[in-house]
């Protein structure tokens, strides 16, 4: 679809520079449908460009078929989203690097007597640094660590990697810096960080339960009798004592700042930056564990929106939209649901977002955005970026998660956290 946009853009482009009204439209329609198609699908047949690629010649063809200026383009681009993102990353490259992770890998294998403990140990530990540290960076790191744990103890890996991925996404729904999607709608609606925390907090850790509950229940097997877990020797890891003390310090100084008011990207960039200032770890190694397709992807996606909203949002469309009565939680919940399955989490929250200035309680609808967008990511493998990075890490490894394995648990879990979170939000 962005092939044909691209063929379409230059055809519609008079004998000057711009393209004429309904041109503009069109070329913004065309760009914007094929985008997000492409997104969806998380690539183009036939060719070799992956979802951050595809947000770029998006954003690129919104402004060459003039439905978005260069100079409103620069402005679309929230940078509060893109600083905080980065920053973030910096931190869990640090924790990684210094093998805490791998320490507490290591603590969980010697600590879990019981396959039952061993999944909650999974699901709390997901759950608590994805609720602070991003989920999909968190994934990254996880999937490998557990997929080894569950191998040297000779269990089954599949449904403790199913741990990882969907507690990823309960327990990131908690707070402004849970998951990428979150992070924008912190950036959109200023809610403090406290507050988001407080009224999203107890959502998250009810549908933690239910993660436990849902996946020992679907995999009987696994989880039922009193057989207790014999642990080999622990791994040797390579933990250096001095830059581990210094992250999770860092980490934690960087939390409380967040509970504190500071404003997130401030706190991410500034404790991130200060992280890079040591003798131990080349600066290198940090940028090769950020994630720079995914800022690429985000900036992308900004310019794709903004383009659409400038060429096609006119009262017409907002009116129309107006009687979804998106006003109502419910209803806000379905289709922020709905169409974050259909296009995923992020772009759904960028397409909702010039319709939360109509609805009356901005705050409790980006709550509700927030909430239904992340906890719809369980529903299949392909709701959330976490999602595919443990079954890719997986992968890699031999272990097949299918269509199948994660659909008859993340189906059920996702009906029941929307309904917990929906009617959490409702009171």
């Amino acid at each position: 679809m962005i092939a044909i946009a691209a063929a379409i853009a230059p055809t519609l482009l008079p004998a000057g520079d711009e393209i004429g009204g309904e041109g503009r439209i069109v070329a913004a329609a065309v760009i914007f449908v094929g985008s997000y198609l492409a997104l969806a699908i998380g690539r183009i047949p036939g060719l070799s460009i992956d979802r951050a690629g595809i947000a770029l010649v998006g954003a690129g063809l919104m402004v060459a078929s003039g439905a978005l200026p260069i100079e409103d383009a620069y402005k679309a681009v929230d940078f509060d989203t893109i600083t905080l993102l980065l920053g973030m990353m910096i931190v869990v490259a640090n924790l990684r690097l210094s093998g805490f992770f791998g320490v507490t890998n290591a603590w969980v294998m010697v600590h879990a007597g019981r396959p039952l403990i061993l999944l909650a140990s999974i699901v709390a530990i997901s759950g608590f640094f994805s609720a602070f540290l991003v989920n999909d960076a968190i994934c990254l790191v996880l999937a490998p660590l557990v997929l080894e744990l569950t191998l040297a103890l000779g269990r089954r890996p599949v449904p403790y990697l199913l741990a990882v991925a969907m507690a990823s996404n309960v327990g990131s729904t908690a707070t402004i810096t849970g998951n990428p999607q979150n992070i924008m709608i912190g950036s959109f609606s200023h809610i403090p960080y406290t507050r988001f925390a407080v009224e999203l907090g107890p959502v998250a850790l009810v549908g933690l339960i239910v993660t436990v509950a849902l996946i020992a229940l679907f995999h009987r097997a696994e989880f039922t009798g009193a057989q207790r877990l014999d642990a080999p020797p622990p791994p040797k890891v390579g933990a250096n004592r001095v830059l581990m003390i210094r992250a999770v310090l860092a980490t934690l100084v960087m939390i409380a700042l967040f509970f504190a008011g500071v404003v997130p990207a401030k706190a991410a960039i500034i404790i991130g930056g200060l992280l890079l200032l040591t003798r131990r770890v080349k600066s290198r190694r940090v940028y090769a564990e950020v994630d720079w397709s995914l800022l690429l992807m985000f900036a992308g996606l900004f310019i794709i929106v903004a383009g659409a909203q400038h060429a096609l949002l006119g009262p017409d469309i907002i009116a129309a939209v107006g009687r979804l009565h998106l006003d109502q939680i419910p209803v806000l919940s379905g289709v922020t649901a709905l169409l974050s399955n259909l296009v995923s989490n992020v772009p759904a929250v960028l397409v909702l977002k010039p319709f939360v200035d109509a609805l009356k309680d901005h705050d409790r609808a980006w709550l509700v955005i927030a909430m239904a967008s992340t906890l719809a990511g369980n529903f299949t493998i392909l709701g959330s970026i976490a999602n595919l990075i443990v079954v890719q890490r997986a992968a890699v490894s031999g272990v097949v998660i299918g269509f199948w394995d994660y659909f008859r648990v993340g189906a059920p879990l996702t009906i029941i956290t929307l309904a917990i979170g929906t009617l959490w939000l409702c009171r």
